[in-house]
């Protein structure tokens, strides 16, 4: 046991008690801490599970625990003074994305964590997905050519009734709204599959239930090689019962289509190295998936915390989703919030 990783986690919601279950599950890994402002959370996990020590502030956990990682799955306004915290204790960090609210802070850390060679990864779960994954292999073979344009897509149910503005998800000060929620993972999708695009022009955004915030986000983006895309996210999508992604890519060659859970691809001409015929071409999730030793939501969730952990023990070179990718991301979030307040108002 003292050879294991000693692992706390902070924030016990719906995405803390996700990857407690996952990361729980690790040979490598003791769960030493969790951390919630709820004293209703804390107790509970200490009524049922006596062996874990709880706080209700984190900076106690900082002061009274020896730990090697942290999970950071907070309201994204925490995320930068808790990543500071680790950071001055030499600790590893998984943070949910977007990671902190500022493009700023989010290059700072990342910078102080490479200069410390502390491990540092977020939360964006499109990139451990087998089914993007392989559309990444895809791209790079060159097997739809040169890639032309694309649509960038997210829909969820988060917010379905009218929002009174006392939650943090109706602050974009706390990291609320569509564009840190929703659009962050269409667009880090784009930047893990294309790249991070040059210019954001023609953003809008639309209130449809929330007070403070947007529920709905459409953008334009481009590139200086002349590819170009489009953003569409919308949070209060009832005719989704789950988060969905979705990425439409058209190419010299070929057109892709994807979302979690498959892949089509049309094919002007066959390419029987890639096995793929003339015309069009289904992939499913069970074609290319890789078997985790956890399931909860979906092979990708487990994915991600052992690829954490993998970069921890050295099993892992190069971690796939650092604080630096998270900045690029932020980076383009910025730029649809400044090219709406500058170009998308009447």
């Amino acid at each position: 046991m003292s050879n294991k990783i000693k692992l706390a986690i902070i924030g016990i919601g719906r995405m803390g008690i996700t990857h407690y279950s996952i990361i729980n599950t690790h040979p490598a890994v003791i769960i030493k801490a969790v951390v919630d402002s709820s004293s209703l959370v804390t107790n509970l996990i200490h009524k049922y599970i006596n062996t874990i020590h709880t706080y209700t502030d984190y900076n106690d956990l900082f002061e009274n625990e020896n730990l090697d990682a942290i999970i950071i799955c907070t309201p994204p306004t925490l995320h930068y003074p808790i990543a500071i915290k680790a950071y001055e204790k030499e600790i590893h960090v998984f943070s949910e994305k977007p990671f902190t609210t500022k493009k700023k802070k989010a290059e700072e850390l990342a910078e102080l964590f490479e200069q410390k060679h502390l491990v540092n990864q977020v939360g964006y779960v499109n990139r451990f997905n087998d089914i993007f994954k392989a559309v990444k292999r895809y791209i790079n073979k060159g097997i739809i050519g040169n890639v032309i344009n694309f649509k960038s897509e997210m829909y969820s149910r988060t917010i379905t009734k009218s929002e009174e503005g006392k939650t943090w998800r109706d602050s974009r000060e706390n990291g609320g709204g569509a564009v840190f929620e929703v659009a962050s993972h269409a667009i880090d999708l784009v930047n893990f599959l294309i790249g991070k695009p040059d210019k954001v022009t023609g953003s809008c955004m639309t209130s449809i239930f929330s007070k403070n915030v947007e529920d709905a986000v459409n953008a334009t983006l481009l590139y200086k090689n002349g590819i170009s895309g489009t953003l569409n996210v919308n949070w209060s999508d009832e005719s989704f019962r789950k988060p969905t992604n979705k990425i439409e890519i058209f190419g010299s060659q070929g057109k892709i289509l994807a979302d979690q859970h498959g892949i089509k691809i049309f094919m002007k001409k066959k390419s029987p190295e890639n096995n793929l015929r003339e015309g069009w071409n289904t992939i499913y999730i069970t074609d290319v998936f890789k078997p985790v030793p956890f399931y909860v939501r979906g092979n990708e969730f487990t994915a991600q915390l052992y690829h954490f952990i993998d970069c921890i023990t050295g099993k892992e070179k190069r971690n796939s989703c650092t604080f630096r990718d998270a900045a690029a991301t932020l980076e383009i979030l910025e730029a649809i919030f400044n090219d709406y307040e500058l170009n998308g108002k009447f």
